[in-house]
């Protein structure tokens, strides 16, 4: 299908790096089932692109739309050739400050919906004998910054379902790719970031101190979300593409970061650690 007019599914279509997605997809000539809680959002692209865009209502969190949803993308175009996991929102927070409630709520949204989306869509694209599977993380996803224990730590998951998805997918044809971006100017900050319920003094220096770092740069990321949405359209588009997207110098700079911490930390253990095997194994 590389090259041809492709079919998207793209959950949180309106608003964020789902709406420029959707914009750049419709750009390019594809068709998208543009999904949103709000469909009415996207009153705008239907009346631009009246044949290749279906707005569908969708809550992740509730298994029925998913099925819904597949099932309208299916009655209207046959096929799905490219997912995209995008709906989600960030919590910050110390986790003791964050409320059961927003726990359940975060991981609902950010990992179980998408990985009910993927359980909805794999056997389609199976049958298709090809797929493009795109999940939308974060550089938290694999470099987690406090305060994000909740968020980060349901990315982390994603991510670690990616992976297994991406080997048991590949022999139908179906590809899998982790995007992780860093600060982009979106409304992440403003409109999806969810602060904790209980905030406490103790934790003032710390998570506090980052909540304030985020206020500072709301409106000044250096990440486009247009140009993030075309790199995304050329790796769909690519015959072989990565399973790990990084997204701006910042997440680079994070990614490379981590790796030589976990390298160092590796080195330095090493003997000790790897002392632990029977004498005969």
């Amino acid at each position: 299908m590389a090259g041809s007019p492709k079919i998207w599914l793209i959950t949180g279509s309106s608003t964020g790096f789902g709406r420029s997605l959707t914009e750049a997809v419709l750009k390019h000539g594809d068709t998208v089932i543009a999904t949103a809680r709000k469909p009415e959002q996207l009153e705008e692209l239907i009346q631009h692109y009246p044949d290749t865009i279906k707005t569908v209502r969708l809550d992740v969190t509730q298994i029925q739309e998913v099925h819904d949803a597949v099932n309208a993308a299916i009655a209207a175009f046959g096929r799905i050739d490219v997912l995209v996991n995008n709906a989600g929102y960030g919590l910050i927070g110390a986790l003791e400050e964050v409320s059961d409630e927003q726990i359940q709520r975060n991981f609902d949204t950010n990992l179980f919906g998408a990985i009910h989306m993927m359980r909805a869509v794999l056997p389609v694209m199976r049958q298709q004998g090809s797929g493009h599977i795109v999940n939308m993380s974060a550089i938290a996803g694999f470099s987690n910054e406090l305060g994000f224990s909740i968020y980060g730590g349901a990315k982390f998951a994603l991510e670690g379902v990616s992976e297994a998805v991406h080997g048991e997918a590949a022999p139908f044809g179906i590809k899998v790719t982790i995007v992780e971006p860093g600060p982009f100017r979106t409304d992440f900050i403003g409109r999806s970031l969810v602060q904790a319920e209980h905030q406490m003094e103790e934790y003032q220096p710390t998570v506090g101190k980052f909540l304030h770092f985020l206020s500072t740069i709301e409106g000044k990321q250096p990440g486009d979300p247009v140009k993030a949405a075309n790199t995304i359209i050329q790796v769909v588009e690519s015959e072989n593409p990565p399973l790990r997207l990084v997204l701006g110098k910042y997440a680079y700079h994070k990614f490379r970061e981590k790796i030589e911490s976990l390298t160092q930390e590796l080195d330095a253990w090493e003997t000790l650690a790897a002392n632990t095997d029977f004498e005969d194994a």
